[in-house]
Parts: structure tokens; C-alpha cells; sequence
């Protein structure tokens, strides 16, 4: 007889990119919140048995949540999401959890307080890690050993896990502190081949996108793959810089056209903004919300709600999936480990099943 999948809740869910990762590796998440409505269309539309929670997650952290998830503390193996970080520098007054008071990241570290997961997956940007000179990183560093946990992290680019984009994410997992000498996991293993525009940019299915000025575009024509705005003659790039021409930098974001012989550049949020511009490889104007998808491993059928702007803005702040996939696996891969290691393991995590 089959055993139950481990379970998982995810805070910030978004468009789904992590938790896409985290089926395809084998969890079970039993509720996914996420306030924006578009993004919690996108998640429902796509999987209408999961149970997506659209609402405001500072409604939903003070609730009994053993009662309202139906599980017990200690019992749900992975707390999984990453919440915006905004500055709170109270590293050393030892607050706790008031020292996160006011910020999104509150509402996360109260999750991990109520339901004392075996295991949490944290997502950010590689910034965070010297935002605020350090501070605000130490503080969310602190409130996690609190809870009682021991903390790993990383930085990993997904391109060195399948993801045919250049995109670094700091990755924190924890760890209950009355596992952490029998459960072991191991960051994932980069592989070998990395994939490049090329590998995606082909029968990719229509889909909406904008596209650039004439002015813009006629001086796109001017850029060859895998140039920016040194690669063309530079009266017509400083009368296209303006200002930005007399600023110090590299600049490389200006005119970039990206080359079918690399990987995407970051998907960003916004399709087209003078300092931070993806050119297609081949034409000349930007990528479009399935081409970006594609970047970010989403499965072609996975659809997108909201109008073209705010469907850009989901696929740009997902995780990419594949990324998702590889540190999941490796947090499955850990929690077997634990179960075939003795018999104590076996009983308290006997619902962790082999995903294939």
C-alpha cells in the first residue's frame, strides 16, 4: 500500500513556481497563501484541487493554524515560501519574534513558531544577504535559530540546475534542532550541462507580449546578438542614453540583445526598461509571457491570469521551477534517508514515500 505524500504549506505562493517544484519532487502541500488575486487565479485555474488560500496573510498567521490547516505541531515535514525582507534592524536587542513586528517576514517566522515544521525551505534574493550592511539578515538569521532550528544556506545560480537563465537565489533551509543530527540535506549537485537559449526558444506556443517603439526597435536592428549599446555607432547610442550616456558603469543592461548561444539574463518583472532590456536573440523586441515562462521551466500549459502586464509581473517573480524541483528533491531525498536510518525515524516520518 502506497504511503501518504510528506506535506508542505506554502506562504507567498505566487504563480506557483516553487510549488510546481516541490509536486514534481514529491510533497503534498495542503495550502498555498498568496493575496494578489491574479496570482491566486493562476494557481487555482491551473490546480483546482490544491487549496489556495487568496487572502492577506497577516488575516491568516493568527488563527489556530493546527485547526484551520487540520494538522498537529510538529507534524508537517516542510513550511516552504519566500516573504519580501524589508529592513529590521534589531539584531541584538533578542526580541525574537518582535523583532520582526511589522514586516511580512513576521508573518512567516509565526508559521514556524505554531507549526514547528521538520523541515523550512526560505527563498530570497542573494542581496539580503548583505542588506542593511548585514542586519537584516542576522535578525532573520536569529529568529530561526530561536524557533529552534539549525540553518543552512546558499546562494545557487539556476543555471547550473537546468534553468536556461543566468538567476541567483539564496536558499535557507532549516532544520528542527531534534532532527538535525539524524536528518542530513545535502545542497543539490549542479549538472554537467547547462542549457541555453537555443534549447527553448523553439515551438514556443503564442502568447501575449509587448513589443518596443519603432524608434527602439530600429535601433535594436542596429545590435547583434549578444551586444548592447557599445556595438552600435555611438552618436546613435548617445542620442538613445541621454543621460545614461554620462553615467559611470559598465551600463550593460542598455540595448542588450541577448544571443541564442547563452542563457536568459534574470526574467525580470517588466518586459522593457531602458537600463535593464532583454532583447530577443533573433528580433527585435522583447520576450514574450511564454518565451519568459519558458525561461523560468513552467510547462507550456500552465496558464497565466490577469492582463499581459500583470502576467509578466507572476512569471518574473516565480521561482524557477526546475531550481524549485532540485532543492526539493534534495529535502525529499533527506527525509528517506531519515526513514530507512532506524526505527524512530521510520515512526515519526512514516508517511514520506518514494515520489517516483
Amino acid at each position: 500500500m502506497a504511503r501518504k505524500k510528506p506535506k508542505s504549506i506554502e506562504l507567498f505562493a505566487g504563480a506557483g513556481g516553487l510549488a510546481l517544484g516541490l509536486e514534481k519532487a514529491g510533497f503534498h502541500t495542503i495550502g498555498l497563501i498568496e493575496i494578489e488575486q491574479n496570482a491566486a487565479g493562476t494557481l487555482k485555474k491551473n490546480r483546482p484541487k490544491w487549496n489556495v488560500i487568496h487572502d492577506d496573510i497577516a488575516h491568516i498567521s493568527p488563527l489556530d493554524l493546527e485547526q484551520y490547516f487540520t494538522i498537529k505541531k510538529g507534524d508537517l515535514h516542510l513550511l516552504s515560501g519566500g516573504a519580501p525582507c524589508q529592513s529590521f534592524s534589531y539584531a541584538g536587542k533578542r526580541l525574537g519574534l518582535e523583532d520582526a513586528r511589522g514586516t511580512l517576514f513576521y508573518h512567516y517566522a509565526v508559521f514556524l513558531h505554531k507549526l514547528q515544521p521538520k523541515v523550512f525551505l526560505f527563498e530570497n534574493v542573494r542581496g539580503l544577504l548583505t542588506h542593511d550592511h548585514g542586519r537584516t539578515y542576522k535578525t532573520i538569521h536569529d529568529i530561526f535559530k530561536a524557533e529552534g532550528y539549525t540553518i543552512k544556506e546558499s546562494v545557487l545560480n539556476a543555471w547550473d540546475y537546468g534553468v536556461p537563465q543566468k538567476r541567483e537565489r539564496l536558499i535557507i533551509i532549516g532544520i528542527r534542532n531534534d532532527l538535525a543530527d539524524k536528518l542530513r540535506i545535502d545542497p543539490p549537485k549542479p549538472h554537467r550541462y547547462k542549457p541555453l537559449l537555443r534549447d527553448i526558444l523553439h515551438d514556443v506556443p503564442l502568447s501575449g507580449g509587448v513589443q518596443y517603439s519603432e524608434y527602439k526597435r530600429k535601433i535594436y536592428g542596429l545590435v547583434p546578438p549578444g551586444g548592447y549599446w557599445r556595438d552600435i555607432p555611438s552618436d546613435i547610442a548617445k542620442e538613445y542614453m541621454k543621460s545614461c550616456w554620462y553615467m559611470g558603469g559598465g551600463r550593460t543592461g542598455i540595448l542588450r540583445r541577448l544571443s541564442m548561444d547563452e542563457p536568459s539574463l534574470a526574467v525580470l518583472t517588466s518586459p522593457s526598461q531602458k537600463q535593464t532590456d532583454r532583447c530577443h536573440p533573433l528580433e527585435a523586441r522583447p520576450f514574450t509571457v511564454r518565451e519568459n515562462a519558458r525561461c523560468q521551466c513552467f510547462p507550456d500549459e500552465w496558464e497565466f491570469c490577469g492582463s499581459v502586464g500583470q502576467q509578466y509581473r507572476q512569471v518574473g517573480n516565480a521561482v524557477p521551477v526546475q531550481l524549485a524541483y532540485e532543492v526539493a528533491k534534495t529535502i525529499i531525498e533527506g527525509l528517506k534517508r531519515l526513514c530507512s536510518s532506524n526505527r524512530a525515524g521510520r515512526r515519526l516520518l512514516s508517511d514520506v514515500h518514494d515520489p517516483a
